[in-house]
């Protein structure tokens, strides 16, 4: 399965307010203009547990950042507001603040899904206390805030398609029959699959038709319709064109869910990593066997040291492009100097208020002496520092001779571990030497 960005995206101004607005995506736009509401008024009963789901943490990060990262990405999308229950609005907002969504605002919800959408859809025609108000779209995506994995492609489609049609959604195969149960509880009939689809989100409407409907709409289906197109066939006549979808569409529901969701975001930050090497003979021989044993399981970029450090242009470049693990390979005379210097550069993007960032100080044990230590005190107080700011430090030793016969053996023991850090990215390992 090709693994989704997660809005996964960073710039020198993470902290200090432009989040992942930095990393807005340069595509043709739809010649419409565009905004977004995001229903997170959930109260998370089906999660199970106090913590609703939208608030739930995926890496040290709640799930709504990663949708609402995910919509702030697209250039053409105006405005993002999100619709969160009354108790929760101060919560939404410090969540704004804390990631830098400066394209996003907070509405207060209603009691039901349909009545937060609405209240959604009234900021771009009335102000209130807490909101300002801001121009109407010709054109409005609602999104559940809980699809984090939410694609540009898609959004295109939906908005596009939402222009000609005045409505639109996507859609997905069903997984399962659909049954229908007889009063005494057995089998009364089923559907045929075939014949029906999934409706997921994103959906799009011309903003007219959705607003119309929700004023003319009924207090029941206000209460208990969940299905926002349906809403624009009954009232506005507005029959949806469907789109069908790709396969990572899916809700955060259960909690479950939650582990997946971990999972797939931990893959996708796992993807490339930068080698760092300096200029000795034996830092870039190992670093050419390490690149070498993990090219086969990411993508890896080689940068020497000296310019990295020394180039926050060169840094932030690296961090633009989705990388977010560095591997610093140092020798015995260089010892934890070049690792420190890439600290503190990581440091000043504050690249780590979006993303954990992954640091694994590798030192070379060229005489493969017995006696070597595993514990390095510099690495473990610098660990402990910086793990308050999103970074995580790991040291690893490498042993070996210059002509030991087994190097490649080493060096696929040691780009073994570095993967396992760097997928897992344990908060507990952080600061600890491992051995190879």
């Amino acid at each position: 399965m090709e693994l989704p960005s997660t809005g996964l995206q960073t710039g020198s101004d993470a902290g200090d307010g432009a989040g992942e607005a930095a990393g807005l995506r340069r595509r043709r736009a739809p010649p419409v203009s565009v905004a977004a509401v995001l229903p997170a008024g959930g109260s998370g009963e089906r999660m199970g547990g106090g913590t609703p789901k939208q608030f739930c943490a995926l890496l040290g990060r709640p799930l709504v950042s990663y949708t609402v990262g995910a919509m702030e990405r697209i250039a053409w999308i105006s405005d993002i507001v999100v619709v969160v229950s009354p108790e929760n609005i101060e919560t939404m907002k410090s969540i704004l603040k804390k990631y830098g969504h400066n394209r996003t605002v907070v509405v207060q919800g209603g009691m039901t899904r349909h009545r937060s959408i609405f209240n959604g859809l009234e900021i771009f025609v009335s102000s209130n206390n807490l909101s300002p108000l801001l121009k109407k779209p010709e054109v409005v995506v609602i999104h559940d805030a809980v699809r984090p994995f939410v694609e540009e492609d898609i959004l295109f489609k939906v908005v596009m398609a939402a222009k000609e049609h005045g409505a639109a959604g996507a859609v997905r195969p069903l997984v399962s029959t659909v049954i229908a149960s007889s009063a005494d509880g057995c089998l009364d009939h089923s559907l045929d699959r075939a014949k029906y689809r999934a409706s997921e989100m994103p959906q799009a409407f011309l903003f007219d038709i959705i607003y119309q409907a929700y004023h003319q709409c009924s207090d029941y289906d206000l209460d208990f319709g969940t299905e926002c197109l349906h809403l624009a066939l009954k009232y506005s006549k507005t029959n949806a064109k469907l789109i069908e979808g790709p396969p990572d569409l899916w809700k955060v529901t259960y909690k479950r869910d939650l582990y997946a969701a971990d999972s797939l975001i931990k893959d996708t930050v796992s993807q490339q990593i930068c080698l760092i090497t300096d200029m000795k003979e034996d830092a870039v021989q190992v670093g050419f066997l390490l690149h070498e044993a993990l090219k086969n399981h990411v993508q890896v970029i080689e940068r020497l040291s000296s310019s990295l450090s020394k180039n926050d242009g060169h840094l932030q470049n690296i961090l633009s492009g989705q990388c977010y693990n560095f591997i610093c390979i140092n020798d015995e005379s260089s010892d934890f100097q070049e690792t420190c210097q890439l600290v503190e550069a990581l440091e000043n993007t504050n690249a780590s208020v979006l993303y954990s960032l992954v640091i694994i100080s590798v030192h070379l044990d060229i005489l493969n002496s017995a006696s070597s230590s595993c514990e390095n005190p510099n690495l473990t107080k610098v660990a402990k520092e910086v793990k308050k700011k999103n970074i995580l430090l790991y040291g690893l030793i490498i042993h070996f001779r210059k002509d030991e016969l087994k190097l490649k053996e080493t060096i696929d023991s040691a780009a073994s571990l570095i993967m396992a850090l760097i997928r897992e990215r344990n908060p507990v390992f952080v600061g600890q030497v491992l051995s190879a």
